[in-house]
């Protein structure tokens, strides 16, 4: 068997640490040895451990994610996870391999991890590895009154646009999160489906449906003209 990849994660967040242990469980080349609490703990895993990528949040306390890459002589692989874009510009100036926004999808973490393959490793047989090693996620965590929530899939009944924002309807609650259902719309199963420019259902939850709406239970989803077509079609198939 050939070598992992020996990853940490450091983060203050509970839930952004969880969710990038399910991401890095995911891929069989990748090997979670830690996970710190703040840089500090980071910096005595990094000199007594052998580590290849640190996946490292920025705004933490004490020592922020940047400081702590300057003052490391030979880092790692860098990889930031932050909630905020301002830092951009200055990460890349430390030739990191990637800048990643929470919350994280699969999608684009499987991107990022690419990108440090194709720098450090074989790029195509690597690729090729790690394409058959990812599966498709189960839930997804979303930024909502300053925390973030989990989202299970399968619980979803369909999603609503409500100008800048997308509402998730679940069986007994609905989660409001600031994003475009477009954004949303690749972050969602294969069993979505949009049905509309302001709707996407979950298809698994559909209980029958006319050549003008679908209807989950009792709350009926417009069918959208431009949409049509396509949703008759996957719906009959």
């Amino acid at each position: 068997m050939s070598k992992k990849t020996k990853c940490i994660v450091v983060d203050d967040e509970p839930l952004a640490i969880e969710l990038l242990e399910g991401h890095i469980r995911q891929f069989a080349q990748l090997e979670l040895v830690a996970t710190c609490w703040n840089a500090i703990e980071a910096f005595e895993i990094v000199k007594n451990t052998p580590v290849d990528i640190i996946f490292l949040d920025i705004q933490m306390p004490g020592l922020s994610g940047i400081q702590f890459v300057k003052s490391l002589q030979n880092p790692p692989a860098i990889i930031f996870t932050t909630a905020y874009r301002e830092y951009a510009v200055e990460s890349y100036e430390l030739d990191v391999i990637d800048y990643l926004l929470k919350p994280i999808t699969m999608d684009r973490f499987f991107k990022s991890i690419t990108k440090y393959f194709d720098k450090v490793g074989d790029p195509i047989i690597q690729k090729e590895t790690l394409s058959t090693t990812v599966t498709e996620d189960d839930h997804i965590y979303v930024n909502t009154n300053r925390k973030y929530v989990k989202v299970v899939f399968k619980e979803v009944l369909y999603v609503e646009s409500i100008k800048d924002y997308v509402r998730i309807h679940l069986e007994k609650e609905s989660i409001s999160t600031k994003e475009k259902i477009s954004v949303f719309e690749q972050k969602v199963p294969s069993y979505f489906m949009r049905t509309h420019r302001s709707y996407m259902v979950n298809t698994n939850k559909i209980t029958s449906y006319t050549m003008q709406d679908i209807e989950i239970g009792e709350i009926e989803i417009p069918i959208g003209i431009s949409y049509k077509k396509e949703v008759i079609k996957k719906l009959q198939s």
